[in-house]
């Protein structure tokens, strides 16, 4: 039974039970605790909390997940993988556990033939939590199973939680005995391959608060109500069907690794370590397939930095195999040619998805050829000071800096005959860690403890938000915090939140900036600073009291500031104009990937693998500006998800849609799009689209900036201003300004090589005097000198000069260093009777190179080299002339 049918069968099996069928949410959900999603009841963590109102009493669903915290184990296991799909079924407040476990034995029990996944009752155990003695009663009464088929587990395997403060409950699990060949029979826990674990389903129904691995946390108490969230492993499950040792040999997954064994000329089965290669390359090459097309670009922090950090590890697993060449364009049409049968998104994206992996892997590949420069530096430099150790400190820097695999560098030490410092090393990737996960935390929406928040929803409820029916309400004040506590009082001069059971403002979200305004009430007033939601239905007001006190449970109007409304709707609207003209002009493939926008300003992130043309700008900006003199409507409107996506629109990466989302029309088709923001009516009301950068900001990712409305009028007076004062300067036209501009600047370039060639002759008049002042060291006639002021090339001409004016009679070494812009260039020349001596320019130059930071190289007569620190000047002459001085001539 292939994947694809594993999974409709599971959604057909739910469905004909009055579940509602929800899609997968996007891997990038809106939370703070998560890179992405990493469990199938993510999605509807709102409804187990009691946060919001359950749009269903039962749902089923299909999630993508990624786990990524222990990656290094990928391609080490069977059954460990990066991105992986979870079957669920749930339940809010409705049936409970003798309902889960009714549902799940009679569809994996029941035959092939009548839409079950037959797996045979003889086989099959289960487990349940320590003292959970209703689980077993109902196992017996549902299943007939006997006592020595169910298992009593502990708190570490059989009660779940996400890891960190949220739903928790005791579980039971279903395994698969796969009889003797896969070991002994034994305890189910024990018992490696032989007992397989396909499906959990969590009684949820208590709340952890903090705490450390899978046991050591508190339950803080009850939810709300006893809610069902079971999770069948999709990939496990098609393991066992279709009677493959590993995931990596499903359907789904195997094509990729097959590829990869044949670009490689190996044979999966007959070595360990090429199939630990070969399964990492088939992970992750799906894995990276799959966080593309939810809107992942590599980057260097956060999520892009797990997308960068799988794509690379891949190619680095097929460099291992013995394939240099790139491989990408060879395995990732293997892996979407697979998963678009269950996602058949993926066959709109596929020009982006290919666009961003293979410039990704082109960059990956001048990353080796520049890190491996820097690794020859370090080995070189650990050499030369008689260490067989290269640090942890240099390890770390080719990781962080270059983008360099540890493993990569531990192989080409062992080359070198060194050895890496890898606790130095580790010690300081932890370091890194620690400081990342604390600035995340201090980040904007990180809040750790969202009681205060949830007791007022709890008591009030969520909040009735008008934000696109007016700018004004009469208000009442439901909650007052200072400082993350709850307060009853806030007076003049404090800043704190305010939570009102009504309000006009819009809480920052969908890249759209917070409303401004105030709060009025008798005898008092507050700006809003800020707007939020620091959990889901209930929005909160940051304030700074003006004048008076404010109390829970007064009467206060909330006004929005009209003007900072209409600049947010026109930078709104303007974000959609400017990216249907970026699709008008590069083609439907450029997909907004991220975007920020406030009163007067946008930004626009969108998936492209090149910079764009000025051409290419112009015409974005024309297309956008004909797009508002065409004055065309502005409508929105509530609908399913399917409906929109049947409509069209364009979902944006990151965004979670409930069952009605919100489809934004600018010129109907021409512009159709999910959006939650605040827009202007008509496109005529942006005013003006003016752009000013584009730029990139990652690998196969590019960012457009433009003004709009009055923030683009006053832009472009700027620039006449500007042209008006350089025309002044230049007695020139407007017209005329490029041709004056473009002579004046040849005019200058002539200027400076005149300059060049004044500066020159004064250099080579030197040489004379240089050359008589040369010194005796050890019998050779040794000149070394500091020049400032001049490159690479005027250094290398002054030390010819001197050497041609040394006596050809006697040895003569010229070493001469030069420093212009900060950056240090040497260059040392010796005579025929200097190289008789045995003395050897190339050796030399690396010496003096060295205290510049640096490297050099060349022939035996003339090298040169450079380096990054300047201050170690006067140290390579020294060290350069000691070396003259303890040579022993071998003629």
């Amino acid at each position: 039974m292939d994947t694809a049918e594993i999974r409709r069968r599971f959604i057909a099996h739910f469905e004909a039970r009055d579940h509602t069928v929800v899609p997968s949410a996007p891997l990038l959900l809106d939370d703070p605790n998560l890179l992405f999603v990493n469990a199938g009841m993510v999605p509807f963590v709102p409804y187990f909390l009691g946060q919001e109102a359950p749009a269903f009493p039962r749902a089923v669903s299909v999630q993508k997940c990624v786990r990524t915290i222990d990656i290094e184990e990928v391609g080490q296991t069977d059954r460990h993988g990066t991105f992986f799909q979870m079957n669920g079924n749930f339940s809010f407040g409705d049936y409970f556990k003798e309902g889960a476990i009714t549902y799940a034995w009679d569809l994996v029990t029941r035959s092939v033939a009548d839409g079950g996944y037959g797996l045979e009752e003889p086989k099959l155990h289960v487990s349940v939590y320590l003292d959970d003695d209703e689980s077993v009663a109902l196992w017996k009464k549902i299943a007939g199973l006997p006592d020595e088929k169910i298992h009593r587990l502990g708190k570490v395997d059989n009660y779940w939680s996400m890891g960190i403060p949220g739903p928790c409950g005791p579980d039971s699990e279903l395994f698969l005995d796969r009889g003797p060949d896969y070991g002994p029979e034994g305890e189910i826990e024990k018992a490696g391959d032989r007992y397989i674990e396909f499906w959990n389903l969590v009684f949820m129904q208590n709340l952890r608060g903090e705490g450390i691995g899978k046991d050591d946390f508190e339950i803080l108490g009850e939810l709300p109500k006893k809610n069902i969230d079971t999770g069948m492993g999709l990939e496990r499950m098609a393991m066992l069907l279709q009677g493959k040792d590993s995931i990596y040999e499903i359907d789904e997954v195997a094509p990729v690794l097959v590829r990869a064994a044949e670009l490689a000329g190996k044979t999966y089965g007959t070595n360990h370590e090429d199939d630990v290669r070969l399964r990492v390359v088939a992970d992750h090459v799906r894995s990276g397939l799959m966080l593309i097309s939810d809107g992942v670009t590599p980057g260097n922090e956060a999520r892009g930095y797990v997308l960068r950090r799988i794509l690379r590890r891949a190619v680095r697993a097929m460099r291992l195999l013995g394939v240099d060449e790139p491989t990408l364009p060879e395995l990732m049409p293997a892996s979407y040619q697979m998963m678009r049968r269950s996602y058949p998104e993926l066959d709109a994206q596929w020009d982006r998805l290919q666009a961003i992996a293979y410039a990704e892997e082109e960059a990956f590949r001048q990353t080796l050829k520049a890190g491996t420069a820097i690794f020859d530096l370090a080995s070189e430099r650990t050499k030369r000071a008689g260490e067989v150790t290269l640090s942890g400190r240099d390890a770390f820097a080719l990781h962080d800096t270059y983008g360099f695999p540890i493993d990569l560098t531990l192989e080409m030490a062992a080359e070198q005959g060194l050895v890496v410092d890898e606790v130095g090393f580790r010690q300081l990737m932890g370091e890194q860690r620690a400081m990342a996960k604390a600035d995340a935390k201090s980040k904007k929406g990180q809040h750790a403890d969202v009681t205060p928040y949830r007791e007022v929803f709890d008591a009030f409820g969520p909040t009735d938000w008008q934000a696109y029916l007016t700018l004004a309400t009469d208000s009442t004040v439901v909650g007052l915090l200072r400082a993350g506590q709850g307060v009853s009082e806030l007076v003049a001069g404090e800043v704190g939140e305010v939570i009102l059971d009504r309000t006009p403002f819009y809480a920052e979200s969908g890249g759209q900036h917070a409303d401004a305004g105030s709060l009025r009430w008798d005898g008092g007033s507050a700006d809003v600073l800020d707007v939020q939601r620091p959990i889901r239905g209930l929005v909160v007001h940051q304030v700074k009291v003006d004048a008076g006190s404010l109390v829970t449970g007064a009467p206060v109007e909330a006004a929005v500031d009209p003007e900072w409304r209409l600049g947010a709707a026109q930078a709104h609207s303007g974000t959609h104009v400017v990216h249907a003209s970026l699709r008008q002009v590069l083609g439907p493939t450029a997909l907004q990937s991220g975007s920020y926008n406030r009163p007067g300003y946008l930004r626009l992130d969108f998936g492209w693998g090149s910079a764009l043309s000025d051409g290419q700008v112009n015409d974005v900006e024309d297309v956008a500006n004909q797009a508002l003199r065409k004055d065309l409507p502005v409508s929105a409107t509530l609908m399913t998800l399917p409906e929109a996506q049947q409509l069209g629109a364009l979902a944006l990466f990151g965004e979670t849609y409930g069952e009605k989302v919100r489809v934004v029309e600018i010129g109907g088709e021409w512009s159709r799009e999910l959006c939650g923001g605040t827009h202007v009516s008509r496109s005529s009301q942006i005013g003006t689209v003016v752009v000013t950068s584009e730029s990139s900001v990652g690998s196969g990712n590019r960012r457009m900036e433009a003004l709009v409305g009055l923030e683009g009028v006053r832009h472009l007076a700027r620039e006449r201003d500007l042209v008006r004062t350089i025309g002044g300067l230049l007695k020139a036209q407007p017209d005329d300004l490029a041709d004056r501009v473009s002579d004046l600047l040849a005019r200058v370039r002539s200027a400076e090589k005149e300059a060049d060639r004044l500066r020159a002759r004064a250099l080579l008049s030197r040489g004379a005097d240089l050359a008589a002042a040369a010194a005796d060291v050890n019998g050779v006639r040794y000149v070394g000198q500091l020049v400032d002021g001049v490159g690479a090339a005027e250094v290398r001409t002054l030390a010819l000069d001197i050497r041609g004016r040394l006596s050809a009679d006697l040895p003569g070494v010229v070493m001469i260093v030069g420093v212009s812009d900060g950056k240090p260039s040497v260059v040392v020349a010796l005579n025929d009777r200097a190289r008789e001596t045995g003395l050897n320019a190339g050796a030399l130059v690396k010496v003096a190179a060295g205290q510049l930071g640096g490297s050099g190289g060349g022939k035996d007569d003339v090298a040169q080299g450079g380096g990054t620190d300047p201050s170690g000047a006067q140290s390579a002459l020294t060290q350069v002339e000691q070396a003259v001085a303890g040579h022993s001539p071998t003629a």
